[in-house]
């Protein structure tokens, strides 16, 4: 039980750290409620899971060839620069009922691409659940190696909801003001993390 546990620690862990999924959820909670940002974790969460299964196939190794590499921070970019330009543009209509601006499958797909052009995440992947999965095979069956893959979703998704959570509560309790300027600076911080995107396929390239 102690080890589910450190699994589901881990998988927290992986999540915790601000980057585009958490910059994202906080911008959909503001504007859209809890079900929005929670939808933008859970197509995160679904492309963790085509990670995990890239890792435990070795498919993923064919992503760290440079021409992949460099066409996924190229994406990555584009698709963070998009997010990032659509949220500062429907910042300044937080005053008004937006709950049903974007539809729920349009805010999972950004959830789910966000995520999966995301070449940090697919090192992150192949680093952090490359080194557990070799550790694991090891020393336990298959059926251990699928409930300590679970442990680690359990905790990616304990981390989403509580991220929908908090972020929709913002929306209540803040007045429009600060909630404009939290929507504002979580889409600064998806540029950020576009030119950073940007600037390691210019590395890639040349």
């Amino acid at each position: 039980m102690g080890i589910f546990l450190s699994y589901i620690f881990l998988g927290l862990s992986l999540a915790a750290p601000i980057g585009p999924i958490n910059a994202a959820q906080i911008n959909q909670g503001i504007k859209n409620g809890f079900f929005h940002s929670w939808l933008i974790g859970l197509g995160s969460i679904v492309a963790d899971l085509c990670f995990i299964l890239g890792v435990f196939f070795g498919v993923v190794h064919f992503l760290e060839i440079p021409l992949m590499k460099t066409f996924l921070w190229l994406f990555g970019s584009f698709v963070l620069f998009y997010t990032a330009f659509e949220n500062l543009g429907s910042s300044t209509q937080i005053t008004e009922p937006v709950r049903n601006k974007d539809s729920l499958s349009k805010t999972f797909m950004s959830g789910f691409l966000l995520s999966i052009t995301n070449p940090l995440s697919i090192l992150f992947w192949l680093g952090i659940y490359g080194s557990v999965l070799a550790n694991t095979i090891n020393r336990y069956d298959y059926l251990h190696l699928v409930m300590y893959g679970g442990a680690i979703i359990l905790g990616l998704m304990i981390w989403d909801i509580t991220m929908a959570t908090l972020s929709s509560s913002f929306g209540k309790v803040l007045n429009d003001q600060v909630l404009k300027i939290i929507s504002i600076l979580s889409s600064l911080s998806l540029i950020g993390f576009a030119i950073y995107f940007g600037y390691q396929a210019f590395i890639l390239l040349f």
